[in-house]
């Protein structure tokens, strides 16, 4: 349903409407890995024209979820733990730079203002009286993220964690949505709460090296819940959007 409600949006223009589509379909496990696309059959689904689809399929091959086919059109990628692993600990690089270089650089102040308004909008979201307000939880937390990003002021590094966070189960909400799965699931949400809050701390006290260290932890939480999702429950974890692109080889 959610993805439905995205595609009817009259706000997506139809290359956006292309690239949203595919890449759900994708993540759902809707093609065997290593399947060619069968593009008019996905236009048709779509409700779209194929020049748009082929450029979602342009962007889904630099992202990494379509590779090329030398005699035309494309396939879906193949990824191993060892390649999702990697993509994680990648992103907790590249983010701690962003940390490192916003602490070094000394970050605008409004940013960090604003930054400060998502960690309280995350802290409302985990003391609900019912409950964790889990939707509220996962769209600031994928805004604090973002945020980092842009207080490290280099459009190169904005640029590079968006294309990270493309990455199949790279995100930083990539197992937000299988909380049933992972044991003391409300725990962890509190610990990276805690962990959000070192990491803007070290970056307003201008502590380079402890802002990138404390990113770069903060990331192994994801790897920590891949691990156990691939190892503990892969039998259910084979439902969780991107887990089926994985192979053995």
């Amino acid at each position: 349903m959610v993805l439905e409600a995205a595609l009817g949006s009259k706000h997506l223009n139809q290359t956006e409407k292309a690239l949203i589509g595919l890449r759900s379909m994708i993540m759902a496990g809707r093609f065997k890995t290593g399947q060619r696309l069968p593009e008019i059959a996905v236009s048709e689904q779509l409700g779209i024209s194929r020049t748009p689809l082929r450029q979602a399929m342009d962007r889904l091959v630099a992202e990494g979820l379509l590779d090329r086919i030398s005699t035309g059109g494309c396939r879906v990628a193949r990824f191993t733990k060892e390649d999702i692993a990697d993509a994680i600990q990648i992103r907790g690089v590249i983010e701690g730079t962003a940390a490192r270089m916003a602490a070094e650089r000394g970050a605008d102040p409004d940013l960090l203002a604003h930054a400060k308004s998502i960690l309280s909008q995350i802290d409302t979201a985990l003391s609900e009286s019912g409950g964790i307000d889990f939707d509220a939880y996962v769209s600031a937390n994928r805004a604090f993220h973002d945020i980092i990003a842009h207080l490290s002021g280099s459009a190169l590094m904005i640029r590079e964690l968006d294309r990270m966070a493309q990455l199949p189960l790279a995100s930083p909400s990539a197992f937000l949505s299988d909380q049933e799965l992972i044991p003391d699931f409300q725990e962890s949400l509190k610990h990276a709460q805690r962990q959000h809050r070192t990491i803007l701390e070290a970056i307003e006290n201008r502590e380079g090296s402890r802002a990138e260290a404390l990113a770069r932890e903060h990331a192994r939480l994801a790897l920590m819940n891949f691990n156990y999702l691939t190892e503990q429950k892969p039998a259910r974890a084979r439902n969780v959007p991107g887990l089926a692109l994985l192979t053995e080889k």
